[in-house]
């Protein structure tokens, strides 16, 4: 049976953030459900990786906050949607959803948004400009959190006739499944990560910047060396430094200054992040600020992995505490050190339970599959 749903997605860039991947996976789930998927973004890493022959991919610099490019972007898509016969644009940015209200007004088209993140603002003019996140038909929050921010914050500009929900991100929990790894593929990134013993591995994924806690967490990983004894364990960092240059070295003083060179790597990325959890005995989010959905920690239980996250934002929908993670004080780092301790000191079968009730928390959850079809679902009610 064909259908007449047409998907146009527009996103800033195709790179490997939670947005990102989720328009990436919806864009081909769409055409196994005789659906027409297209996306338009600036560019990105991820883009190589698209079906062409599923996939309609157009470039358009939507990246961009200049209001005369935001323009400029409006009317090309309006001709995209008038020559592809688009029935739903879903925006995934700011910059990129003036462009596409503007283009599905005028088109009378149907506009969908997803809220990704706490956007920050300080005065009337920046809330006017987060606001378009909420001016489309159907708005999508990530996580229960974000449905609770867009409330207190733009309570004004919701409109009561158009549709809210919350939508969970997910991830694909075939990917992140600890029994597709080898033994000699984890000996290879271990051998690249130069440890060689049998010490246990404390793994912080996450982009280098303040607000994802690694100063906080470096605190905490002396007050567990102090604790358990010198070089008790390693730990990777793991994240690109993006150019902030200045923030890294600041982190490698503190490193320096607390003695914990020889314990400590920094790891600029992995391409296989599957296989990074796979070797790792616990897995860290530190973040200062609240996470909108938090990545980490889902791919962490879905791996069989402890999690320790702090205790704001989406960590607090996506772990239950004591059961399939341990959630501390958020900006306490003391209070991750005792997590951090309690973890290494948990007997194996405490661990292996607590890593199969992870997993099955997020096979029930926030699997890709249930976050594409609810996706589907929702573009489907809009048009009929």
């Amino acid at each position: 049976m064909s259908s007449n749903l047409n998907v146009l997605q527009v996103i800033p860039k195709l790179g490997y953030g939670g947005a990102e991947t989720g328009c990436y996976d919806i864009a081909h789930f769409l055409p196994e459900n005789n659906c027409k998927s297209y996306i338009v973004t600036s560019g990105g890493e991820l883009t190589k990786f698209i079906d062409k022959k599923k996939v309609k991919l157009i470039r358009l610099p939507v990246h961009s906050k200049n209001p005369l490019l935001i323009l400029i972007n409006s009317i090309i898509l309006i001709a995209i949607i008038l020559i592809f016969n688009i029935s739903v644009v879903h925006a995934r940015s700011r910059a990129p959803a003036w462009s596409c209200l503007f283009a599905t007004k005028l088109t009378r088209r149907k506009f969908v948004t997803t809220f990704h993140g706490t956007y920050n603002f300080r005065g009337r003019l920046k809330k006017f400009y987060n606001s378009v996140m909420v001016r489309s038909d159907l708005v999508i929050a990530g996580s229960n959190f974000i449905f609770s921010h867009i409330q207190e914050n733009y309570q004004e500009f919701l409109n009561s006739k158009k549709k809210f929900l919350v939508i969970f991100r997910g991830i694909n929990v075939d990917y992140f499944d600890p029994s597709t790894k080898i033994e000699t593929d984890e000996k290879k990134l271990l051998n690249e990560w130069n440890i060689t013993d049998e010490k246990k591995i404390i793994l912080m994924p996450g982009r280098l910047t303040s607000w994802k806690g690694q100063e906080l967490f470096i605190e905490a990983i002396n007050l567990v060396k102090i604790e358990l004894g010198y070089e008790a364990f390693h730990v990777v960092i793991l994240g690109s430094d993006q150019g902030r240059n200045s923030y890294k070295e600041k982190l490698i003083k503190l490193i320096e200054k607390y003695n914990l060179t020889n314990q400590v790597k920094f790891k600029d990325h992995c391409k296989d992040m599957a296989l990074a959890y796979k070797v790792s005995d616990i897995i860290v989010s530190a973040s200062i600020e609240p996470e909108a959905f938090g990545r980490v920690a889902v791919e962490a239980q879905s791996m069989e992995k402890i999690i320790i996250a702090s205790n704001i934002g989406g960590s607090n929908e996506t772990i239950l505490n004591e059961k399939t993670g341990l959630l501390f004080e958020s900006g306490d780092a003391r209070s991750l050190s005792k997590k951090i301790i309690q973890a290494m000191t948990m007997d194996e079968t405490s661990l292996k339970l607590m890593g199969k009730e992870g997993r099955k928390n997020i096979i029930k959850k926030f699997n890709v599959e249930k976050m594409c079809f609810s996706t589907y679902s929702e573009y489907k009610r809009l048009l009929n």
